[in-house]
């Protein structure tokens, strides 16, 4: 094994990287972060970061498991169940992440040591948690040197959080365009006026861009870095105490939206909402033994994905709602709930491969192959709102799911006939003998059962051997 069969995603960092040998995740330390990496685990700043959950658990390994003779450890760490990305997270994730990577420098510094780097993508979601992933971001604090990764932290989280709080929530998509953080002069650009008079946007966007440009790419940048100003440990903490406050003061007023109120809006009768949900549960319920994840996809709230999340399964809800999103996952939050993850999600525009080589970040389908899909009042929307043909659709899923929970509703349901209300009805293959043949190349039905006082039926899948 080679230094070149690192994780795509682990190719920055000269500390070391992530590898897999036998479908087993390891992270290799590479010689240069020896003495940091002794500090981490010698000053107590590993254990107190992991007591808290703060930090992923990593186990030393023999170093007969290294890929390159440059090692100094090899450590495996906790296996994260489903890597997510920041422009698949809602407001409150997004802020969550950032106020957990503040917690841990303020904590690192206790210990004389500050994070390097402050990338949105050190954080996942795991068992219910923002956790920090990267066990080499940790350095050496110097006296007196200020925050190395400040830049960082104001493109990846503050920039955004602040567009999404002053100006629209779509514009977190800007993270998926730009991968290492939203540029501060772009930022300060498309923030209204009014965030002028906000001290810590002022700060740590409009004034830092103004510098940045000021001094972009010449000699003065370099001249100045090297005459700035010392920051004694004290005003260290300060500055981190003031980032802390300018992140969690950030706030999103959110919209009543479609999908956030869509179960109150249903025209599911109680009987009708009863019965599904018995349906789900029996059908999840004969999957139990997979030990397969469950992605419900168009999950609005997450009423559906908890049914799932309390037979044992681990749950990623996905919803192209931000407002269901973010409800979801301040829901699962407040019920302490480790086996639901909310993301964003459009599925006719998924998350693609991105960053060097179209290999740093995952596709939607890179991350989903042979699990469990829930697809609940979502065929009508695929089929109709944005016109894909069924056995599209159905190809589509069999690309990720080896079962497949899927809801079909018919035309002459209220809430086709409101798609179809101000269109032409093109859709002449859209009926339930259209749908069964078309799902029928890619799977196999197991169970299917008319939902009670309603037009829908729910079926249960497996994946044809030969597809």
């Amino acid at each position: 094994m080679s230094g070149q069969d690192a994780l795509q995603s682990s190719f920055r960092d000269p500390a070391g990287f992530l590898y897999k040998k036998n479908q087993t995740l390891y992270r290799q330390i590479n010689s240069e972060y020896a003495d940091d990496y002794d500090l981490l685990m010698n000053s107590g700043l590993y254990a107190a970061l992991v007591k808290t959950r703060l930090l992923v658990p990593h186990e030393e390994v023999e170093l007969g498991l290294a890929a390159t003779d440059q090692a100094y450890k090899v450590i495996r760490p906790d296996v994260i169940d489903y890597i997510s990305y920041p422009y698949e997270w809602c407001f409150s994730q997004l802020q969550d992440a950032a106020l957990v990577t503040i917690k841990i420098q303020r904590i690192a510094l206790k210990f004389g040591m500050v994070l390097k780097d402050a990338s949105a993508y050190n954080i996942q979601f795991h068992k219910g948690a923002a956790t920090f992933i990267d066990t080499l971001s940790f350095s050496q604090y110097r006296e007196g040197e200020p925050w190395v990764a400040y830049r960082q932290f104001c493109q990846q989280f503050i920039a955004p959080l602040a567009l999404m709080s002053y100006t629209d929530i779509r514009l977190a998509q800007l993270l998926r365009n730009f991968i290492d953080g939203v540029p501060l002069d772009l930022a300060s650009r498309l923030l209204p006026k009014r965030s002028y008079l906000k001290y810590s946007l002022l700060t740590h966007i409009h004034l830092h861009a103004k510098a940045q440009q000021k001094y972009a790419n010449s000699a003065e940048e370099n001249s100045k870095k090297q005459q700035m100003p010392k920051i004694g440990r004290k005003a260290y903490m300060a500055f981190l105490q003031g980032i802390h406050s300018s992140v969690k003061g950030l706030k999103w007023k959110q919209p009543a939206t479609e999908w956030a109120v869509y179960y109150s809006a249903t025209n599911y009768r109680d009987e009708s909402m009863q019965h599904k949900e018995q349906l789900v549960e029996e059908y999840l319920g004969l999957l139990r033994e997979t030990s397969m994840a469950v992605h419900d996809l168009g999950a609005n709230n997450g009423h559906f994905s908890r049914i799932g999340t309390k037979l044992g399964f681990s749950v990623i809800a996905q919803d192209i709602d931000p407002v269901a999103v973010q409800l979801n996952y301040l829901q699962s939050k407040e019920n302490k709930d480790s086996r639901m993850l909310p993301l964003l999600l459009d599925l006719t525009n998924p998350s693609p491969s991105i960053g060097w080589s179209l290999q740093e970040r995952m596709s939607l389908m890179e991350r989903i192959d042979g699990e469990i899909v829930m697809a609940l009042a979502l065929i009508h929307h695929l089929a109709i709102s944005n016109n894909v043909p069924l056995r599209l659709i159905a190809r589509f899923f069999s690309n990720m799911a080896e079962y497949l929970i899927i809801e079909f509703v018919p035309k002459n349901d209220s809430q086709v006939k409101r798609l179809l209300a101000s269109r032409k009805d093109i859709f002449v293959h859209y009926t339930q003998d259209g749908f069964e043949k078309a799902f029928a190349e890619f799977y196999a039905t197991e169970k299917q059962s008319h939902i009670q006082d309603s037009e829908r039926t729910l079926y249960l899948m497996k994946r044809r051997a030969s597809r």
